[in-house]
């Protein structure tokens, strides 16, 4: 496998209009600089990769961000968020609590 661990940040844009608003117009691109910024800062490049996603359905909750293989999501993600969870989860195994969005990680009911 090339990369341990991938990091699907949602960068879906709806209409303005759109009740459930989407996870671009608040701000996922620069959450995935972020992303991209502290990886290469922690020479994690390689072998974490920050990648940009369609709508993965939860941007009433975005911006949000998914790790796999793990299945583990992130909710309200902000840029400052982004080197807590890269030290405490992709580094130290650990998921960021606060952030965490457990509700999408059941798996769903026959």
């Amino acid at each position: 496998m090339r990369f341990r661990l991938h990091v699907f940040v949602c960068e879906n844009q709806r209409p303005a209009d759109d009740p459930r608003g989407s996870c671009g117009a608040r701000g996922s691109a620069a959450v995935r600089q972020a992303f991209k910024a502290e990886l290469a800062r922690r020479g994690l490049k390689g072998e974490v990769r920050a990648n940009a996603a369609g709508c993965l359905d939860a941007c009433s909750l975005g911006p949000a961000v998914v790790v796999y293989p793990e299945g583990v999501w992130y909710g309200h993600v902000r840029p400052e968020d982004v080197p807590e969870i890269v030290e405490r989860h992709l580094l130290g195994g650990q998921p960021v609590e606060r952030l965490r969005l457990r509700d999408l990680e059941k798996p769903a009911k026959p």
